[in-house]
């Protein structure tokens, strides 16, 4: 049937700022639903606290409200715009919390607005353990056995009936927050403890455990009169014991016997079609025992969730773009499919290729953390490979995670000691997948490594003919090469870079030389339907063959866009928003655009973004032979953070045309020795610095340049490594520690400013011409970093003469540095002195809040100066002034409850929020001060 035709305006909810368990996919989700709605002609009105995000744009819905996501916002805008249903779907469990609240409340009532896309009986069953657990019994579908309690005694009673291991679930929690698995009497008191106080209805389930059994998702999508359609099963490579966001994922699943999964795939409809009547996605979760085949159900979500996005991905469906004109009332049979355009969405995709998902954690911004994985997700990101096999797709996964691996192994990096290695292959942490490798290269046996891990035989077997395959790679020497060995290397994902460590050679050889022997790169489609049908979407992935389904030619100039790769601390979404205006603007502009990324949680990657999308890794030779295959005007760099910033040189080298600020500029200003020069030949004051090779010349710079002083190492993101010291002796550990953790890397030394008062700069510059965009003053002193601390838009207590200085030097940098685009300046402020930090010509963490503070497309802006289209003087800034906006960062330190949660020159937060208020005086921003006080260094 059509769309319900009393349905003209729609009020989505989203996720709120980024946390470890809801990230960016909820930004994608909220995306493409704002965008489908908004194609059937629907008025689209959206609410998000989170400034970062594409979501949070005008190009996205007719009226954002950047607001905090409580019944009062919502208020807000009912009374403001008649509404005439909530989609609340799009916005993971933070939405659906809000909008059952509104619920409660009977705001959606009173405001006649209908709830859409949604059951809240089928949530309430789903979310609620026991519930959950009835009525799977109800209908016959098989549960782990278990009960739930609301107080410590009945914990108690209910784990001696059970018998232990067992698994403690908290009621209505995020991310497995709470969760456990307990495995003597001894730890089940503090862990029970811990779940009642995690659900927020003091609730928890406690089951039998089922540690080592296969686990396994299906993404489903259900319409109104009752059409279901699989969209994909996922595998899960660890077994049950690791949440599945912190589990390295497959799809399609690659061990199921067929039986099996049509016995699960009638269990998902079943249990979809028994828990409520609701239009939309759903995901269910199910545990396999690998001795019998007995299939149990885990979980259900009956909503688009975290998996959601990847199977978009890995499919090329558009989970939420469809399940968004489902929550009007279409039918799928009604809908078109976004990839033939010649069929409808009443289809299943077919996969001839396979998918691997890698979870990216930062543990090393969490020192002291508990690096052991299990119910509770503690993955800050996740990258996907896509590969006509299982080993070449991760491969490409492996090279996409920014962890200075090449792949899986093939590097030196191996762990060649046997105990830690058993240790970690018991213990599941995020190398353990590395570990494997090291496992089976040292010899260990095949029925060990299968005790110790649980993992399935078939995946450890495809481990395994690595080892198998590099050991006969190293008989050979380059010219000795047979190319039938090249070929089954690259099919196997092999960079040139690991094949070249196994040969002893450099990587520019390998390449040469298979190239010489005709071994060359080709690009297939995701099609969705396994070529069934001729796909119109230009989605591609690299592989070795024979037909290159990729026909580069064009009538236009190519603009190739280098995305962020996966999120982690310190690169989040708002590189990825500013990958997406940057696309958008060059499309402006009538150039073709091509995008190239791996992170399958992003708007960048959705396939109808850039004219051309190539899902792969952000790694030089993938890269380079896209580049070689588009022939580009030229590459954006500047606007990926320092992923797309460290290929710069490379692209350099090879003479390929960087647009905007030069690879020398971008270099310059990395390089603390030469910017110092750089600033002392324009007077502009800087801390006193010295650059260190070893401690003992660390020592010696010190006692030039006293303390405190601030260590850390050169080209880090995120303040990596990055502390204040204050004696030789702390001096001297930290040296240390940076070189064991990155070797080779130069340490720089700043006199730290101690009671200084922290502001940034952000400027578009044509090379000649500067516009500043926005001017932030940090909350905390100097000694927090930048992207922890909270700041305010337009400063609240600077002064006109250091406001001035601040515009000056931004301006004298900028032109300095030749900046063609964006640039972000830090400084400190002592003693009406501006003293300049730092500088980075290219996108900041800082541009999104600033364009959504001022309601302008800065980002378009600086990408139209970087192609050479436009001038700053061209343009006709108009910021709308909003009286104060507050950036609120966000952490997820309740996944680590041990670590040091005091704050300091080391990024910790996981993403922000933006509030606005109309003066200083509101009682938000002395809230903030309190706040504060709980985690600034002493």
């Amino acid at each position: 049937m059509p769309k319900d035709p009393g349905i003209k305006s729609v009020l989505i909810i989203g996720s709120g700022p980024i946390v470890i368990g809801q990230a960016c996919e909820f930004d994608y989700s909220g995306s493409q639903a704002s965008r489908s709605l908004r194609e059937e002609g629907i008025e689209v009105t959206l609410i998000n606290s989170n400034p970062a995000t594409i979501m949070t744009d005008p190009v996205t819905a007719d009226n954002v409200y950047l607001r905090p996501l409580e019944k009062k916002s919502i208020i807000e805008i009912l009374e403001n715009h008649k509404i005439d249903a909530v989609l609340p779907t799009m916005g993971g469990q933070t939405a659906l919390n809000l909008a059952e609240d509104c619920e409660k409340a009977g705001i959606w009532e009173k405001y006649g607005v209908k709830v859409i896309g949604v059951d809240f009986g089928a949530i309430a069953t789903t979310e609620d353990r026991e519930a959950f657990r009835l009525k799977m019994t109800e209908m016959g579908i098989h549960v782990c056995q278990g009960e739930t309690a609301t107080s410590f005694l009945e914990g108690k009673e209910i784990a001696q009936e059970i018998g232990f291991p067992l698994v403690i679930r908290p009621s209505y929690t995020l991310g497995g927050s709470g969760g456990g698995f307990v495995h003597s009497a001894e730890e089940f008191d503090k862990a029970l403890t811990h779940g009642l106080h995690s659900s927020p209805i003091h609730e928890v389930l406690i089951e039998k455990s089922i540690l080592g059994w296969k686990e396994f998702e299906v993404e489903l999508l259900r319409d109104s009169i009752g059409n279901v359609i699989i969209i994909c099963s996922i595998e899960n490579f660890d077994p049950m014991g690791i949440h599945t966001g912190d589990s390295i994922t497959v799809a399609p699943a690659q061990t199921l016997p067929d039986s099996v999964y049509q016995r699960m795939r009638d269990m998902a409809i079943r249990m979809m079609n028994g828990i409520g009547d609701f239009a939309g996605g759903c995901n269910v979760q199910f545990a396999v025992n690998p001795e019998d085949d007995d299939i149990v159900a885990i979980e259900i979500n009956p909503r688009v969730s975290r998996s959601s996005a990847l199977a978009s991905k890995a499919t090329g469906y558009p989970i939420a773009k469809v399940a968004a004109k489902l929550a009007i009332g279409y039918t799928l049979d009604e809908l078109e499919n976004q990839i033939t355009k010649t069929t409808s969405a009443y289809f299943e995709p077919a996969l001839d290729y396979v998918i691997v998902k890698i979870p990216r954690w930062n543990f090393d911004k969490f020192e002291g953390s508990d690096r052991r994985l299990g119910l509770q997700m503690k993955s800050v990101g996740e990258v996907m490979g896509i590969g006509r096999n299982f080993q070449e797709a991760l491969q490409k996964a492996c090279q996409s995670l920014e962890i200075r691996r090449n792949g899986l192994g093939a590097d030196g990096r191996e762990l060649k000691k046997r105990e830690p290695l058993l240790e970690s292959l018991k213990t599941p942490s995020w190398n353990r997948l590395f570990h494997i490798y090291d496992a089976f290269k040292l010899g260990v046996s095949f029925d060990t490594i299968f005790k110790f891990t649980k993992i399935d035989p078939w995946f450890l077997q495809q481990i395994e003919e690595l080892i198998v395959l590099e050991r006969e790679i190293e008989q050979y020497e380059l010219d000795s090469f047979p190319r039938a060995l090249m070929m089954t290397a690259k099919k196997k994902g092999y960079a040139d870079r690991q094949i070249a460590h196994l040969l002893g050679c450099l990587e520019s050889e390998v390449a040469a030389k298979r190239k010489e022997m005709g071994v060359n790169r080709i690009y297939k489609m995701v099609d969705t339907c396994a070529a069934e049908f001729e796909a119109k979407t230009p989605y591609y992935y690299s592989t070795f063959g024979d037909e290159n389904e990729v026909d580069p030619k064009s009538d236009k100039k190519k603009v190739i866009v280098l995305g962020s790769g996966p999120n982690r601390i310190g690169q989040g979404i708002e590189f990825d928003y500013s990958c997406v205006h940057g696309v958008l603007a060059a499309k402006e502009c009538g150039y073709e655009t091509i995008m190239i990324n791996c992170n399958p949680e992003t708007v960048s990657t959705d396939f109808d973004t850039a004219d051309r999308l190539y899902f792969e890794p952000v790694f030089w030779e993938h890269i380079y032979e896209i580049i070689q295959l588009e022939q580009p005007y030229g590459v954006i760099v500047q606007l990926g953070g320092q992923t797309a910033l460290k290929l710069a040189e490379k692209l350099n080298r090879y003479g390929i045309k960087i647009l905007g600020t030069s690879y020398e500029a971008l270099d310059l200003a990395e390089d603390r020795g030469h910017f110092s020069e750089l600033l002392k030949e324009n007077d502009i004051p800087y801390p006193e610095f010295g650059v260190a090779e070893d401690a003992q010349q660390g020592i010696e710079l010190s006692r030039k340049i006293g303390f405190p002083l601030l260590v850390r190492p050169s080209y880090v993101l995120g303040g990596q490594s990055m502390k204040i010291v204050i004696n030789e002796d702390e001096l001297e550990d930290h040296i240390i520690d940076i070189h064991n953790k990155i070797p080779d890397n130069r340490v720089l030394l700043d006199h730290f400013l101690d009671g200084a008062i922290e502001a940034e700069a952000d400027a578009i510059c044509d090379g000649e011409n500067v516009y500043i965009i926005g001017i932030m003053q940090h909350i905390e002193p100097a000694g927090i970093h930048s992207g922890d601390s909270y700041a305010v838009l337009p400063p609240y207590n600077l002064g006109d003469l250091i406001i001035e200085q601040i515009e000056q030097h931004t301006e004298t940098i900028a032109k300095a540095l030749k900046t063609k685009g964006l640039i972000n300046i830090q400084y400190a402020i002592k003693d009406d002195t501006v003293y300049v930090i730092e500088a980075n010509p290219r996108a900041s963490r800082t541009v999104p809040f600033i364009c959504k503070a001022y309601n302008e497309p800065y980002v378009n802006y600086a990408t139209k100066v970087m192609l050479g289209e436009k001038k700053v003087t061209d343009f006709d800034f108009n910021p709308t002034k909003k009286g104060y906006a507050i950036k609120v960062p966000v952490f997820s330190f309740e996944k680590f409850p041990n670590v040091n949660k005091e704050l300091g020159p080391e990024m910790k937060s996981t993403g922000e929020a933006i509030y606005f208020i109309d003066n200083l005086q509101d009682d938000y921003f002395l809230k903030i001060y309190r706040e504060r006080n709980l985690y600034l260094s002493k």
